[in-house]
């Protein structure tokens, strides 16, 4: 199982950036996808993850202003992010799991490499 996240960058607040994660070696909608994220100096917290059957799981602080999404033609699942602020600024990390879909990193089996998201004007 491969995970390829990208679609980081910069941006300013408010503005709205969209972060992509490519699965291989399974298939998305047989597993919990989920985004994971860590600012500098900062631990690393869970933001989001949709399970299998499609009920999604978010952050608190991230409500109302991020999207999950999953394809399952492209095998691929969409972050949506929306109204972004500094706070936001992170490494965004894709994570998948045959069977936890909760909002522990440790119990995620599968992590992609990370993608910087900076949130500056």
């Amino acid at each position: 199982v491969q995970l390829q996240a990208s679609g980081g960058g910069l941006v300013q607040p408010g503005g709205s950036l969209s972060l992509s994660c490519a699965a291989s070696g399974h298939a998305v909608s047989t597993y919990t996808m989920g985004w994971f994220r860590q600012a500098p100096g900062k631990e690393r917290e869970f933001v989001v993850a949709i399970r299998w059957r499609g009920s999604t799981y978010y952050k608190d602080s991230v409500k109302g202003r991020f999207s999950i999404s999953r394809d399952n033609a492209k095998n691929t699942v969409c972050l949506q992010m929306n109204s972004l602020k500094p706070e936001d600024t992170a490494i965004y990390y894709c994570v998948a799991d045959a069977s936890y879909s909760g909002d522990n990193g440790d119990d995620y089996q599968y992590w992609g490499q990370g993608t910087l998201v900076t949130v500056s004007s």
